[in-house]
């Protein structure tokens, strides 16, 4: 089996549009959750969300390739040319070797919506454009970005609703240890648009704390109302330690654990014994005992039955000492991309010896009182950290990182 190593990271995050920015945010406890107008206009009951900015690639791709780009898979390009710069790697390198790409995508809603609405206004289906169609698939941005740059290996998208960035890696993962391929670009992103948060609006899923949106998102904390949509995306890249050291590359990390699961119950309830047994397989994966990890980058999302749960899990594997934060409490719920950004934002502690806050944490509930949920900054050095993803439908995810 091959090591599996981290040599590039990127990001378009709620926090910062890119690493430095982000880890500023991380240390200072900044959140990135607005009032959005919009929302309440539509008759959303709630207006909360995180705030980002669209990227202007006018004058950076052409007009061929931005027109096939969603939102989501412009954010996607912005995380992943921040990404390969970070590794040292040039489209030269690209060109000349196989590299693949996974990425966590579950939904596009706008180009589906402006779609359809040109159909029933015009009946002439030529007038869709032919950028809809990319743009609509779910395979969206590993269609895209394996074009844009030039890509040749595994190219494929990871539905797995909000474990679809962390299952992206893990799959990369046994893909390279196995030997199949050298380099993967991995990653998650999330639009963060109306569209596509009506229906979770619908079921009631979201914070109503309005008065106060940078508190809205209190993972753990006795008094959460629901959590707060937002978005953008995330990209590691994946190469076998030999692929890494041959081209001379700074490594920056390792991974290696992946545990999965699926709760095979409720379609939108999570469990306990799901989580857990996520949880137990990543460390059973790594060779590693629960004492081995520093620091547990929790999936926390602020809803009631999601935290209660994932805390009893946290405790029935690891007990009450591990440092425990969520960083939803900052960016809110990054759906498709959580997965993956949540590793980055765990890299960049690690890297800076602090775990960034759980902030909003004020009362603990009878279950979040019997693990160590860190509420503010603290300085703390990490050499190996966990982190969790879970999604409807039951689905699990649980990564093992070290930093190197």
């Amino acid at each position: 089996m091959k090591r599996v190593v981290i040599t590039g990271m990127g990001i378009y995050s709620v926090l910062g549009k890119n690493l430095e920015e982000v880890k500023k945010s991380l240390y200072k406890g900044k959140s990135g959750i607005v009032y959005d107008h919009k929302r309440k206009e539509f008759g959303f009951r709630s207006a909360l969300s995180g705030y980002i900015e669209q990227p202007k690639l006018k004058g950076v791709l052409n007009r061929r390739m931005r027109i096939g780009l969603p939102e989501q898979g412009a954010y996607a390009y912005v995380a992943t040319t921040e990404a390969l710069k970070n590794a040292g790697i040039e489209q030269d390198y690209l060109n000349k070797n196989i590299a693949g790409i996974l990425y966590g995508n579950d939904s596009s809603s706008v180009p589906v919506i402006q779609g359809w609405e040109t159909m029933k206004a015009k009946k002439d289906t030529s007038l869709i454009g032919s950028g809809s169609i990319f743009k609509s698939m779910n395979s969206t941005i590993t269609m895209n970005l394996s074009v844009i740059f030039k890509l040749k290996g595994i190219n494929f998208t990871i539905s797995g609703a909000c474990a679809s960035g962390s299952h992206s890696i893990g799959i990369g993962y046994l893909l390279i240890q196995q030997g199949l391929q050298d380099m993967i670009i991995c990653g998650g992103a999330q639009e963060v648009n109306i569209e596509a948060t009506g229906s979770f609006d619908g079921l009631r899923a979201f914070s109503i704390r309005e008065d106060e949106p940078t508190k809205a998102s209190r993972p753990f904390d006795r008094d959460r109302d629901g959590l707060v949509p937002s978005g953008g995306a995330a990209t590691v890249i994946l190469e076998s330690y030999e692929n890494a050291v041959k081209r001379g590359a700074v490594i920056l990390g390792e991974v290696l654990g992946y545990g999965f699961s699926s709760n095979g119950e409720h379609i939108s309830n999570p469990n306990v014994e799901g989580p857990a047994r996520s949880l137990e397989l990543a460390l059973k994966n790594a060779n590693l005992k629960p004492k081995d990890i520093d620091y547990l980058n929790a999936h926390a999302t602020s809803t009631q039955v999601g935290d209660m749960n994932e805390a009893q899990a946290i405790h029935r594997v690891f007990g009450s000492k591990i440092p425990v934060s969520s960083t939803k409490s900052m960016t809110g719920h990054e759906m498709w991309m959580g997965g993956a950004s949540e590793i980055i934002y765990s890299m960049l502690m690690g890297q800076n010896s602090f775990i960034a806050p759980n902030i909003n944490f004020e009362n603990p509930d009878e279950y979040s009182a019997k693990i160590n949920v860190i509420p503010e900054t603290k300085e703390h050095k990490i050499n190996k950290f966990l982190s969790n993803s879970f999604g409807f439908g039951g689905t699990n995810s649980s990564l093992i990182v070290s930093i190197l």
